[in-house]
């Protein structure tokens, strides 16, 4: 199964979440945070194995700046 990682920087962690099923985890490098998040999501399924994962929707928005 592919599913999908965004993965943002907090403080000297990186945190990463998979959208499709709503698991997260972290790490002190993008990999180890990954990896994490590969099993908690695998623990998630083997408890809800019957959740079928949708694939986000990625897109952007413009926010107005008031300096």
């Amino acid at each position: 199964m592919i599913l999908t990682a965004v993965i943002h920087k907090e403080d000297e962690w990186f945190v990463a979440r998979c959208p499709e099923v709503g698991t997260a985890s972290q790490g002190k490098s993008i990999e180890e945070a990954i990896e994490n998040l590969k099993e908690a999501t695998e623990v998630y399924l083997e408890e809800f194995p019957n959740l079928s994962p949708s694939h986000p929707i990625l897109t952007t928005f413009e926010v107005p700046v008031h300096a």
